[in-house]
C-alpha cells in the first residue's frame, strides 16, 4: 500500500489553479445573468417601519428591488437534510435580529448598477436598544437543552469530591473573541431556473446539504435542484451550513424570470455567514502531588443569537484526552443582538486553548515539566465509553516532538532564557480534535474500456488536497497509475457525500471510495479469470493482484495481462455505485511546540518555531498532510496574537470587516515549520487507515504560543488575542 498511498505527489488540480483554468462559483458565465446586491439594516434590533424603494428601481440597469413585503414566500426548511439552513430567513417580515441583516435584495443588468441602487433604498426603523456584550450578558447565561454534538452538561465522577480530594487546584478563568471567516473567494450563488429545475453554480463545503435546504424552501422536489461547486477558494466552515442568501437568490431568480449572481462583498461576509462565537471559560482543575489529574471541571459560555442557540465550541477536549475519573463540563448560551455563530476551521480549539493553557499552570504549581504531565495523565481508552481509541500514538508524538525540538534544553523558569535585549519563551500543548463519525459518502467508480477510471464523489476540495489524495486512493486500490485515474467532485449529481467538514472528508469519503474500487478491482479480476483468451483463465480469484494497470497471478508474476486488454475483450466498462456507508468516529492527536521572541520595550511577540509530532492514522499524501499542519499553525498565530472581531456596543455593528482591521498573518509572520507523522493505520479507518487531520494542529498550537509567551515574560495573559499593549502592562506590574 505504500507505492502511490503516502507519496508526496503534487496537487493534481494544481496546474488548473495557477493557470487560471479552475473554475469557480463566480467564475460560471451563464447567459443572460444578472446581479444580485444586499441592502442591509444599520440597526441591530427592531422592526423596519418603513421602507422606500422607488428611487433604487428607477436607476439605471435595475431589474428589481424586493424586500420583505414583495420577496416570495419562503418555507423554512425543517426535513434532516436541509438541517443546516436553520437560521430565521430574512425578508420574510420586518423583524430585524441583528445589524447587517438583509432588508431588501436589488437586482439589476451590472454588479456596479446594483450597488449604486442600493444606496438609494431609503429604509426607517423601530430599532431598540441591542445587547451585543458577552460579559454584561453573563447573569443570564443558561444551559441549551441540546447542542451540536449532544448534551451540553455531561458530568462523569463527582467533580466536587476530585477538587476537594487535590492537593494541588487551578481556578482560571480564560476569554477569547468573536473571529470571521475570511476565504480569499467570499461566499456566491448564481441561480438558473429552467421550468421548475434550478441549477445553482454556489460556493459550498455542503452542495447536498445545499440542494435539500433550496428544495425545501422554495417548493420543489430535491431531484430538480443540482448545485455545482467544483472548486472553493477556501472555506473554513463557513461555508458548511447553508445561508439564507443562498435561498434568497433562488427565490430572486424564479421571482424576476432570469438568471441571478450574487457575490457577497467582504463586509456581508461578516454577517451574512457565521462566525467564532466570543466565549469565555472558567476551568478548575485537581491533581495529585505526583500530577495525577482528580477533576477537570470545564464552564464555556458563549454568545447565540436571538433566534439560533446551537453551541459549537464543545468540549470533546475536556471530556476525552486525558485519564481523569471526575469530569464536568458544562456549554452555556447568552442570547445577544448579532449574527447567528457556526462552526470554523478547529471549532474545539477554543476549548482546548483553555484546557492547555490551563494544564500548563499547573505543571508551574506542581514544579513538573509540562510534556510529562501530559504523559503521565495519557489514556489509550477513551475516557467517555471505556472503550479504546482506533489507535493513539500520542506518547509516541509527546517523545519525538520533544527531542525534534531539544525541549530538554529549556530551562523552566518564566524569563530565565534571554537573547539580547529579547525574551525567548517556548511552550507546548497536546493537540486533538474529532475526526470522522459522520454520515458517510457514495461513489461511482468506471474503469473505461481504455483502462481508464472516474471516480465521482457529490464531496469538495476546500483547499485541503481532496482531488489529490482521493485520486491516490483510488489509484492504489484499482492497481491503475495516477495518469489513468480521475477523480470528480462538487456536483450532487454524484453520489451523496456529508459536508466537507469535521475532518470528515477522508475517513467518509476515502472509505467511499476504498469500499467502491475494491468492487471495480475485484470485478476486473472475475473479468480476466473468466476469459478463456486470458493468461489468467481459470486462476483462482484470490491468487490475482493488480499493479501498475496490470492484473498478474501473484506467485506467478510472468502470467499477467492488461487491463485495458481485458475491458477490450469484454466489450463494456465496469461500473460500480455504492450507498453511503457508516463512518467510524477517529481522534487525530499530537503534541505541538513553539518558540517565540518577545521585545519587552514594545510588547512585540514574533513566532519564530512551530514543530509538531501528529498521529493522523495511515498518511495519504506527506505534501498535502504537511500543508494541513502549516495551515493550523498559521491559524494557531492569528488566533493567539491578532485576530479579533469588534462590535459597537453601543450600535451593535461589526466596526472592522474588512482585512485591514481584521488582523491575519501573513508570511512575514511564519517562521519555518516542522511536521512529524507517526504514520500508523488506524484500523477502525476504511480509507486504507488514514484519518482526518486538518483541524488538529490548531488546537494545541494556540495554547502552546501562549504558554511560551508566559514562559518568556513571566506573565499569564488568559485574555486573547495577546497583544503588545497587554504584554506591556503585564511586564509593568
Amino acid at each position: 500500500m505504500s507505492r502511490i498511498v503516502g507519496s508526496p505527489v503534487p496537487r493534481v488540480d494544481g496546474r488548473a489553479k495557477v493557470t487560471g483554468a479552475a473554475g469557480y462559483a463566480a467564475d460560471a458565465r451563464v447567459r443572460g445573468a444578472a446581479h444580485g446586491f444586499l441592502v442591509t439594516s444599520t440597526v441591530a434590533t427592531g422592526r423596519v417601519a418603513r421602507i422606500d424603494t422607488r428611487r433604487a428601481e428607477r436607476a439605471p440597469g435595475v431589474i428589481a428591488v424586493l424586500t420583505h413585503l414583495t420577496m416570495p414566500r419562503l418555507t423554512r426548511p425543517a426535513s434532516p437534510g436541509a438541517a443546516f439552513l436553520k437560521r430565521v430567513l430574512p425578508l420574510q417580515d420586518a423583524e430585524i435580529h441583528h445589524s447587517g441583516q438583509p432588508v431588501a435584495y436589488v437586482v439589476a443588468e451590472t454588479l456596479e448598477q446594483a450597488q449604486h441602487a442600493a444606496t438609494l433604498v431609503d429604509v426607517a426603523y423601530d430599532a431598540g436598544r441591542p445587547r451585543v456584550v458577552l460579559a454584561a450578558g453573563m447573569d443570564d447565561a443558561y444551559v441549551p437543552p441540546r447542542g451540536l454534538r449532544g448534551e451540553n452538561e455531561i458530568s462523569r465522577g463527582d467533580s466536587a469530591a476530585g477538587l476537594a480530594e487535590a492537593d494541588v487546584r487551578i481556578d482560571a478563568e480564560y476569554t477569547s473573541p468573536m473571529h470571521h471567516h475570511n476565504p480569499i473567494e467570499p461566499s456566491t450563488t448564481t441561480a438558473v431556473w429552467e421550468g421548475d429545475r434550478v441549477t445553482l453554480y454556489e460556493s459550498a463545503q455542503g452542495a447536498n446539504a445545499t440542494r435539500a435546504a433550496v428544495a425545501e424552501a422554495t417548493g420543489v422536489p430535491v431531484a430538480n435542484v443540482r448545485v455545482l461547486s467544483p472548486y472553493l477558494g477556501g472555506g473554513f466552515g463557513g461555508k458548511g451550513p447553508v445561508w439564507p442568501h443562498t435561498v434568497l437568490t433562488a427565490a430572486v431568480a424564479r421571482e424576476v424570470g432570469r438568471p441571478v449572481k450574487l457575490v457577497l462583498s467582504r463586509a456581508h461576509t461578516y454577517t451574512s455567514i457565521g462566525h467564532r462565537a466570543e466565549a469565555h471559560q472558567r476551568i478548575r482543575i485537581g491533581a495529585r502531588r505526583d500530577g495525577t489529574l482528580t477533576a477537570v471541571e470545564h464552564v464555556t459560555t458563549q454568545q447565540v443569537s436571538r433566534t439560533e442557540e446551537e453551541i459549537f465550541s464543545t468540549s470533546e477536549s475536556t471530556r476525552m484526552l486525558y485519564a481523569c475519573p471526575n469530569v464536568r463540563v458544562v456549554q452555556r448560551a447568552v442570547r445577544l443582538d448579532l449574527p447567528a455563530p457556526s462552526f470554523m476551521r478547529s471549532p474545539e480549539a477554543v476549548v482546548s486553548h483553555a484546557l492547555e493553557s490551563a494544564l500548563d499552570e499547573l505543571s508551574e504549581a506542581l514544579g513538573t515539566d509540562p510534556v510529562e504531565l501530559r504523559m503521565r495523565n495519557h489514556t489509550r481508552d477513551n475516557p467517555e465509553n471505556g472503550e479504546p481509541f482506533g489507535s493513539k500514538h500520542l506518547l509516541e508524538c509527546y517523545r519525538r516532538g520533544a527531542a525534534a525540538f531539544g525541549w530538554d534544553r529549556r530551562d523552566p523558569r518564566p524569563g530565565s532564557m534571554r537573547d539580547g535585549g529579547d525574551l525567548i519563551g517556548w511552550g507546548m500543548a497536546t493537540a486533538a480534535h474529532t475526526a470522522g463519525g459522520r454520515p458517510g459518502a457514495g461513489a461511482r467508480v468506471v474503469v473505461s474500456t481504455e483502462g481508464r477510471a472516474v471516480i465521482q464523489v457529490s464531496t469538495h476540495d476546500i483547499g485541503t488536497g481532496t482531488y489529490t489524495v482521493m485520486t491516490q486512493l483510488a489509484a492504489q486500490v484499482l492497481g491503475l497509475p495516477m495518469e489513468d485515474v480521475t477523480f470528480q467532485l462538487g456536483d450532487t449529481d454524484f453520489p451523496f457525500a456529508f459536508i466537507s467538514a469535521a475532518s470528515a472528508t477522508v475517513p467518509g469519503v476515502g472509505g467511499a471510495v476504498n469500499r467502491t474500487c475494491t468492487r471495480a478491482r475485484r470485478a476486473l479480476i472475475e473479468i480476466a479469470v473468466a476469459d478463456a483468451r486470458s493468461p489468467l483463465h481459470g486462476v483462482p480469484a484470490g491468487r490475482i493482484s493488480v499493479e501498475d494497470g496490470r492484473l498478474f497471478v501473484t506467485d506467478e508474476p510472468r502470467r499477467r495481462t492488461g487491463v485495458r486488454t481485458v475491458l477490450r475483450r469484454h466489450g463494456k466498462p465496469v461500473e460500480i455505485t455504492t450507498e453511503p456507508g457508516s463512518m467510524a468516529p477517529g481522534y487525530s492527536t499530537g503534541a505541538v511546540f513553539a518558540e517565540v521572541r518577545v521585545d519587552p520595550r514594545l510588547g512585540q511577540v514574533r513566532v519564530t518555531r512551530m514543530l509538531g509530532a501528529f498521529d493522523a492514522g495511515r498518511i495519504l499524501n506527506r505534501r498535502t498532510i504537511r500543508s494541513q499542519a502549516v495551515g493550523g499553525f498559521v491559524w494557531a498565530v492569528g488566533f493567539t496574537l491578532g485576530e479579533h472581531t469588534l462590535v459597537d456596543p453601543n450600535l451593535g455593528r461589526i466596526v472592522n470587516p474588512n482585512l485591514s482591521g481584521y488582523l491575519v498573518p501573513v508570511n512575514a509572520d511564519i517562521p519555518e515549520v516542522q511536521a512529524i507523522f507517526v504514520d500508523e493505520p488506524d484500523p477502525t479507518s476504511e480509507a486504507l487507515g488514514a484519518r482526518g487531520f486538518g483541524e488538529t494542529p490548531m488546537t494545541g498550537m494556540t495554547a502552546a504560543i501562549a504558554n511560551a509567551v508566559h514562559h518568556a515574560t513571566g506573565a499569564r495573559i488568559r485574555d486573547l488575542p495577546i497583544t503588545q499593549d497587554k504584554i506591556i502592562r503585564a511586564l509593568e506590574r
